[in-house]
């Protein structure tokens, strides 16, 4: 298992391509996610043309159980710590880690090519919702989940998902962390210059909110597809298709 420290915590990593390729970063989502989410689906193939970089984000998967630092600003951080000096990089974040791609992006003017958001949560506080679905039973977690997911809570795999589950919501300060959690001000988002795409699920609650977003930004484009929240699992293939196309330029 590749181990990287950066800010002082242990990260599991995964690398893919070739290491004279194009850089680019993949960000999962919080609790329930992991690399797994795209080194299982888009990964591989955006690694044909780029250097593919995967990686738990703190607290979660491998990588070491923070207690403490679930901010984008924080966690944007971790990612430029673990990029090193490979710069300019193109971004990939799915749900919480489309907000901190866009954190990272929008205060390192410059060092983003491309920025894609997959179901960015605007806004970011919807922690009353997100505390009550990590203190369900495991039973009704999953029927909470799309049919993808549900698996992830049979078995072992099951066992270590409740757990890491357990320690986010009861030991850490992510609850917290999401509360204070603002949105990016119209100024900034004017002041990103990277050409930007958002996806959303079609039926998805944070389509609108998607569309607004793309709006907001000089080189924003919105795209909708089949699925909810969970789009790299709901719909990988299509969006496989769409992240190629984009990244590739």
């Amino acid at each position: 298992m590749p181990v990287v420290t950066a800010n002082q915590l242990s990260f599991h990593v995964q690398l893919l391509g070739d290491p004279g390729a194009p850089p680019l970063a993949m960000l999962h989502g919080l609790f329930i996610g992991s690399l797994a989410g795209w080194y299982f689906t888009a990964a591989p193939a955006l690694a044909r043309r780029h250097r593919v970089l995967v990686y738990d984000l703190r607290g979660h998967g491998r990588s070491e159980r923070a207690r403490s630092g679930y901010d984008t600003v924080t966690m944007a951080d971790d990612l430029d710590a673990l990029l090193g000096s490979t710069r300019p990089v193109t971004l990939v974040g799915h749900s919480y880690g489309a907000l901190v791609a866009l954190r990272f992006a929008l205060s390192r003017p410059g060092q983003v090519a491309r920025l894609v958001l997959v179901e960015p949560p605007l806004p970011p506080s919807r922690a009353g919702e997100i505390a009550s679905f990590v203190r369900l039973p495991p039973e009704e977690m999953a029927r909470a989940l799309p049919e993808p997911l549900q698996a992830q809570l049979g078995g072992r795999a099951g066992r270590l998902l409740v757990e890491r589950l357990a320690f986010l919501a009861g030991e850490t300060t992510v609850l917290e962390d999401l509360a204070r959690e603002a949105d990016p001000s119209p100024e900034e988002l004017d002041g990103l210059a990277c050409p930007t795409l958002v996806v959303n699920g079609t039926a998805s609650s944070l389509r609108d909110a998607g569309e607004r977003l793309a709006r907001a930004l000089p080189d924003g484009a919105h795209v909708l597809l089949p699925g909810g929240h969970f789009l790299p699992s709901e719909s990988p293939d299509a969006l496989t298709l769409i992240l190629e196309g984009f990244c590739d330029g």
